[in-house]
């Protein structure tokens, strides 16, 4: 059996993840002694392990508690199920990525149209690519519906 402190230093995490997990409803001690220490034994340290392992490679808090649901009844899961859920993370991350990868060029635009002198603000390119609704101006705004979460405030990006 390990406590909070001695199954965290096991994992290299701190005790309030650990901490953290439990209120998620991710691992619970198999008891707690006398004294009131939460105390975990091989299948919690088993799971944990499981938990970080997923955590690692980008599975969301509900993802992981899926997956230990599929991990404690195996046998009424299909091999498909689970690769269903990788699949689904995967065009996740494939599509946040695509997405970054747009902010990166329209960011590299706009740095790009930008002289990046001493002189007042007043004539910057870069604000007055921000300000613009032309969009024969350059460089291009093109209609992009993540504008809004870049804080850019419409629906229009920098292309």
């Amino acid at each position: 059996m390990y406590r909070i402190g001695e199954l965290a230093a096991l994992f290299n995490v701190k005790t309030d993840t650990l901490r953290f997990y439990e209120k998620h409803g991710l691992l619970a001690p198999s008891t707690r002694s006398d004294a009131g220490y939460r105390l975990y034994n091989e299948e919690d340290t088993a799971k944990l392990g499981f938990i970080i392992r997923a955590k690692a490679v980008g599975f969301s808090l509900n993802d992981i508690s899926e997956l230990l649901s599929i991990e404690l009844d195996k046998s009424n899961w299909a091999c498909a199920d689970v690769k269903g859920l990788v699949d689904t993370k995967l065009k996740q991350v494939q599509d946040k990525m695509a997405e970054l990868a747009f902010f990166a060029n329209s960011l590299g635009k706009l740095s790009d149209a930008c002289c990046g002198g001493p002189d007042s603000a007043e004539h910057c390119s870069i604000l007055e690519a921000l300000e613009s609704t032309d969009k024969e101006l350059n460089p291009k705004v093109e209609h992009h519906p993540h504008a809004v979460k870049a804080g850019l405030g419409t629906n229009h990006v920098i292309k």
